[in-house]
């Protein structure tokens, strides 16, 4: 069963053997990571260390920024968002139809418009520049996917930045969030991908932990530029700390996870990952494209879309994340070459006995309609 989770965009290819020991401990990082409160029992140090990783690969000065280690992939788009709400209170809040579920939750919370997506699942720049001139009045808080759930689409944040220069709209009067989920950890380490930077006038970024690092709980960090978050943050006397997070206790445990694998692969450790997991991602596309299978794979990603299985039996089985008409496949690290050898041949069996039944159901009713005919006939 290990194997066959790998389809969702966990990286399963981990071993914490050596900090089984941390789990006598109740490890809480309450408040503000870089301020220590009155519980003794928590893990800071490997937050900013992690934290401090981010800002490398995301090129912010470490007295400009400001993060902390979520406890999952939404908190990070809600902490974004939200940061981008305070600072912009009259703006409007703009995400693509493919945008993670979790920012129509912020939607909830705060206004927002929807955008057209092209085929792809990339947003529709055309829509998005009529709507933005039509709301000029007001300024645009813009949530940008790196990587969206269904096809592993990515939004050009920098043809979204011109789009904003072209309709007027001053770097005053934008916040733009990068849902950087899971492909936000595979792009830096891909040559000819577009960068995500704090060099470019972005507010904030996220990324999951628990998916292309991997972890054994869920979890994921925000990081955001320092001026930003002051509108957020309050003392809490109780706690001897300030706190700007949305969740109050957070988990202790997972920032150990994340600098542990961070620190034992480093930079050049990812880069073989992303690598490897693109290489099969190709495989993979020309394997179904052989089997006779429609197939789609965007650009810089991992996750292979194709015509969903008619066997719900398959679909189970494989625990398939399925949208109407197309599943996907997200291929991850643990996912090696035998593993897609057995899902083609078990998606081609699968697909056989499918049309093999459509087409005996067809005689069989024909024989049903004409019951008073011979065989022959």
């Amino acid at each position: 069963m290990t194997t066959r989770r790998g389809w969702y965009p966990y990286n399963l290819d981990f071993d914490f053997s050596a900090l089984e020991g941390l789990q006598r401990f109740s490890i809480n990082n309450l408040g503000d990571p870089f301020i220590e409160s009155n519980y003794g029992v928590h893990s800071r140090e490997f937050e900013i260390g992690v934290l401090q990783w981010f800002a490398r690969l995301w090129e912010i000065d470490q007295d400009e920024y400001w993060g902390y280690i979520t406890n999952c992939g939404t908190e990070g788009n809600l902490h974004g968002i939200l940061v981008g709400r305070e600072n912009l209170p009259d703006g409007i809040l703009y995400a693509s139809h493919e945008t993670h579920y979790s920012v129509f939750k912020a939607a909830r919370m705060y206004r927002m418009d929807s955008l057209d997506t092209l085929e792809t699942g990339e947003m529709d720049y055309d829509h998005l520049r009529s709507v933005l001139a039509a709301n000029s009045a007001r300024p645009a808080i813009l949530n940008v996917n790196c990587g969206t759930t269904v096809k592993g689409a990515v939004d050009d944040l920098d043809r979204v930045l011109d789009i904003l220069r072209e309709t007027g709209y001053s770097e005053d009067r934008f916040y733009i969030h990068v849902d950087g989920a899971l492909f936000g950890m595979m792009m830096p380490f891909i040559k000819k991908a577009p960068r995500v930077s704090f060099r470019k006038p972005i507010g904030s970024v996220s990324v999951s932990g628990h998916k292309f690092i991997g972890a054994p709980v869920p979890c994921g960090v925000v990081i955001t530029r320092q001026k930003y978050v002051a509108a957020l943050s309050n003392d809490v006397e109780y706690l001897n700390s300030r706190d700007a997070t949305i969740m109050g206790s957070r988990n202790g445990h997972a920032p150990i996870y994340m600098w542990f694998t961070l620190t034992r692969k480093g930079y050049e450790g990812m880069r073989k990952d992303v690598e490897r997991c693109l290489r099969n991602a190709l495989v993979l596309k020309s394997m179904l494209e052989q089997a006779g299978v429609k197939v789609m794979l965007n650009e810089l990603s991992s996750t292979v879309v194709f015509e969903r299985p008619r066997e719900e039996a398959f679909v189970r089985k494989w625990q398939l994340a399925c949208e109407g008409e197309v599943a996907h496949v997200v291929v991850m690290p643990n996912v090696h070459m035998a593993i897609l050898e057995e899902f083609v041949a078990d998606l081609i069996a699968s697909r056989t006995r499918h049309f093999l039944n459509a087409a005996m159901k067809v005689a069989s009713d024909a024989r049903a309609a004409h019951s008073d005919d011979s065989d022959e006939e």
